[in-house]
């Protein structure tokens, strides 16, 4: 034998002829504790817009395995360049209380049982060579109702330069990430996609990227785990229901049961951070469970009382709006791991070198989000002459919106939108 290491490859055909498990496969260079799956998008191994945790599952791993997933397109792959606004909206009409997105799974890990957690290491993502941002006339979205006309954009994904041009002379750094991971719900039946929970699910939160972890508590043995609506890039809000849409040629992930820790949410680990969540219709709800998740996890983490934790939270954490499209709203708060490793916490009111910037502040963070958001939606129409509908698409995918102070009454919403997005001859 040669000195190529050798691993067990688990592969699944989804087809009614064969089904090709535990093949040996030669991977150059690759020592890996576990086997190695792979597993591809097909009808058979993917499900349109829902969660039951009586579906069977498609691939069964141990822990400490790494598979190779395959993701699809939304509604099952008829989400592609060439469909039209009017067809996207049918998908969504014809199918009421299904969501979009196409999820591969559920992959079920030997081993994970309710009380669990379920640590999903994310190894390596590559996209498809393309991608769609759109928004549903009418429907769904931050501002359904100012925004009664659609449109569907489909974007070539530049892998190699790592961008893609949203409009002429506004590129988008692609950072992709999985719009959509988590495990099956405790409860039985069939659930759409689109709300996120203490399951994870349709999070929306564009930090889970390459070489970060997410841990998620165990509902139901075997844990069941899914991915799908995959993302190139996105902004934090999502604010027209879409970011840089895409699918995945390989999600590459390690799964691992944890015994000995215990979560009611789901939490991420970046190199830098540790990041905590919460999610509700009503982001005040949202910002009360994440500020509750932080000041938990910060005196876990250092052993301070609760009392100091939230203290803590308040001067170090930097929270972020996920989105708000989604059902419930997202926020997520990033804790450095240390002093030297804090993300960027800058909230200006105005204008800077980096950013273009757009504030607001109420007592109901819904309506400070709402006015912060679509000041900078039309500070990009008057001011950079992009059109209406091209403004709410841009600042879905590459604004991003952060909170200020947490502690007070009144709640204040940063809208970001990074210069550099513009290269030279960029027009206005």
């Amino acid at each position: 034998m040669n000195k190529v290491a050798r691993v067990f490859v688990s592969v699944i055909v989804a087809s009614s002829a064969t089904a090709a498990l535990g093949q040996s496969v030669a991977l150059p260079g690759k020592k890996m504790q576990g086997k190695f799956h792979l597993l591809p998008a097909t009808l058979e191994t993917t499900q349109w817009g829902w969660f039951n945790n009586a579906q069977p599952p498609v691939l069964t791993v141990e822990s400490g395995d790494t598979i190779m997933m395959e993701t699809m397109m939304h509604s099952h792959n008829q989400v592609v360049p060439g469909a039209t606004i009017e067809a996207i909206k049918k998908l969504r009409t014809d199918h009421p209380g299904r969501g979009p997105h196409t999820l591969t799974g559920p992959i079920y890990v030997n081993g994970a049982e309710p009380g669990d957690v379920l640590k999903v290491k994310i190894n390596k993502i590559v996209p498809r060579a393309y991608a769609t941002n759109f928004n549903v006339p009418g429907m769904f979205g931050e501002f359904p109702k100012e925004y009664q006309d659609g449109q569907v954009k489909y974007l070539y994904l530049d892998w190699d330069r790592k961008v893609t041009e949203f409009l002429p002379g506004v590129l988008i750094p692609i950072k992709p990430f999985p719009g959509t991971i988590g495990v099956a719900r405790k409860e039985p039946g069939q659930y759409s996609s689109v709300p996120p929970g203490e399951y994870a699910g349709n999070m929306d939160i564009r930090d889970l990227t390459e070489g970060t972890v997410l841990y998620v508590p165990v509902f139901v043995p075997g844990a069941l785990l899914w991915s799908g609506d995959s993302h190139a890039a996105q902004g934090n809000g999502e604010v027209n229901l879409t970011a840089v849409e895409t699918a995945y040629r390989e999600l590459n992930v390690t799964v691992e049961v944890l015994k000995d820790m215990k979560l009611d949410m789901p939490r991420i680990e970046t190199p830098k951070s540790w990041i905590t969540m919460g999610f509700d219709q009503d982001l005040n709800k949202a910002l009360d469970q994440v500020k509750a998740q932080t000041g938990r996890f910060l005196s876990e983490q250092r052993k301070l009382s609760p009392d100091e934790g939230a203290k803590l939270m308040a001067k170090v954490s930097d929270c972020r709006i996920s989105q708000v499209v989604n059902i419930k709203k997202g926020i997520h708060c990033l804790s450095p791991k240390s002093a030297s490793t804090k993300e960027d916490m800058e909230r200006p009111t105005k204008e800077t070198a980096r950013y273009y910037v757009t504030h607001a502040k109420d007592a109901d963070l819904n309506k400070a989000m709402d006015t912060a958001s679509m000041s900078m939606i039309k500070w990009l129409e008057s001011s950079k002459g992009i059109a209406r509908l091209d403004a709410y698409g841009l600042a879905s995918a590459a604004m991003d919106c952060r909170l200020g102070d947490v502690s007070g009454a009144e709640k204040n919403v940063h809208c970001l939108m990074p210069k550099s997005l513009w290269v030279a001859n960029a027009g206005k």
